[in-house]
């Protein structure tokens, strides 16, 4: 169930808690962080330096123990709640970055009365503490884990609140209508009147126009985060790991003119204009008696269940026989497929892109790369993938669904234009939707699982 009173029931059960956590990542390091968040904040930073910084002014201390004895001397920086990120009193401290250094130093935070932060609980504390909207807080992740310079820009453009002004625009819109749909109800003999008055209709329209503009852009920004899942399929010896060679730029497949090379799938990680795009090399798809290739196709067949698109290869001299008919026919119908006729230099073909019957063909050859720029333009095209990318915010799945609820709630509503009390409910579901994205209605349970997978001390 979702509750507004959410935010603030969680943050009064954890406010009285002072956490700690190593903010920086986990190796040694020229410069290592402790963050501390909490009432006992001030006190740890007497315990550690003797004192407690001027408030946003650095320090260069000593940081000591209990008995005196030197940690180590470094940058103290206090934050008196509310300027802080988490909104409460935050203690940095800026070490040497090595390992056993600080653990030293979380250990002391922790012996003077913190305790270790859980994943992601700084984050969730400056959410709880009206210092980020939940959509920021997620951009903080999606900052950190960015595997692209798009990707990195988006998360960024999100963390500054651009997707959440967008969101905040379209629900005062909505709810501007919803109030105005709602008066109605105390004229039931005038509404359909009324409703035509108000340009009711005119207004929805305009608000589900901008919805699905801001849908287009969430839906890259959704790309450029979580990217597409591509497997290459065939028979063996057709030139699936020379063409995984040749994507990823490297040569991460064993290639030999021994049909069945690949017993295994073998997964790579590579960009095309900043989308990530996770190839699957897969073991060639053939009748066999031997134990580990069947194994490896079985993982084959698995592979196809998850991924976004599937690259049928087939040598361009042979062409796509009755053995690749199978193939197309067991691939699951959801999955986006681009034929690959490979080995056009032994033919000598041109590199071309041809739709047939419906079709995507490809024709190029993974040995030399001719053809390869026709086939990244064409997995950018299945994927969505639109050139422009200003403006581009970083969404996650959820986000995605709470849009697409939204839209079906307001094409609902415009369903019911004849009937008031049906227009204001639906209104009012789109309305609960939308504010799910920024956090103003969000369940405790989603609040858990979105916080849990944040990195300690973030």
């Amino acid at each position: 169930m979702l509750k507004r009173s959410s935010k603030n029931q969680v943050s009064n059960t954890n406010v009285v808690e002072t956490i700690a956590a190593i903010a920086t990542a986990s190796g040694a390091g020229g410069i290592g962080i402790v963050r501390v968040s909490g009432p006992a904040s001030r006190l740890i930073a007497l315990g550690i330096l003797g004192q407690c910084p001027t408030p946003r002014h650095a320090a260069y201390l000593d940081f000591k123990l209990e008995d005196g004895a030197l940690i180590d001397r470094g940058i103290a920086i206090f934050y008196e709640n509310p300027h802080s990120y988490t909104g409460e009193d935050v203690l940095e401290l800026q070490a040497h970055g090595g390992t056993a250094l600080m653990q030293i130093l979380l250990a002391r935070c922790i012996e003077l009365g913190a305790r270790q932060a859980e994943p992601g609980e700084f984050t969730r504390r400056a959410y709880l503490n009206d210092k980020l909207d939940l959509a920021q807080a997620e951009a903080v992740a999606d900052v950190i884990s960015a595997a692209t310079v798009e990707a990195a820009k988006s998360a960024v453009r999100s963390l500054s609140g651009e997707f959440s002004k967008h969101i905040n625009a379209l629900l005062l819109k909505l709810i501007d209508l919803r109030m105005f749909v709602e008066a109605c109800l105390d004229f039931p003999e005038e509404e359909i009147d009324f409703i035509t008055q108000g340009r009711v209709a005119e207004k929805l329209e305009t608000i589900m126009v901008e919805l699905m503009a801001v849908f287009s852009k969430a839906k890259q920004g959704s790309l450029l985060r979580e990217g597409i899942v591509v497997v290459l399929v065939g028979q063996p010896n057709v030139g699936k790991s020379s063409l995984m060679n040749q994507l990823a730029g490297e040569d991460v497949a064993i290639v030999t003119s021994v049909a069945g090379t690949t017993r295994d799938t073998i997964k790579n990680a590579i960009q095309i204009n900043g989308v990530p795009l996770h190839i699957i090399d897969t073991a060639g798809l053939r009748e066999t008696d031997d134990e580990v290739e069947k194994f490896g196709i079985e993982r084959t067949w698995r592979a196809t269940e998850t991924a976004n698109i599937a690259l049928l290869l087939v040598d361009a001299a042979h062409g796509i026989g009755e053995q690749e008919k199978t193939i197309l026919a067991r691939l699951p119908q959801e999955i986006r497929k681009i034929w690959v006729h490979n080995k056009i230099d032994v033919g000598n073909t041109k590199p071309s892109c041809q739709q047939i019957d419906g079709a995507t063909h490809i024709y190029l050859s993974a040995k030399t790369g001719d053809g390869l720029a026709l086939l990244k333009n064409q997995l950018l095209a299945l994927a969505g993938y639109q050139s422009n990318s200003e403006g581009i915010f970083m969404a996650r799945a959820r986000h995605l669904q709470a849009l697409a609820e939204v839209d079906a709630h307001l094409n609902s509503a415009k369903r019911q234009m004849s009937s008031a009390e049906l227009l204001a409910e639906e209104l009012r579901l789109a309305q609960d939707d939308l504010a799910s994205i920024t956090g103003e209605f969000t369940p405790d349970d989603l609040l858990g699982e979105i916080f849990s997978k944040f990195c300690i001390g973030k």
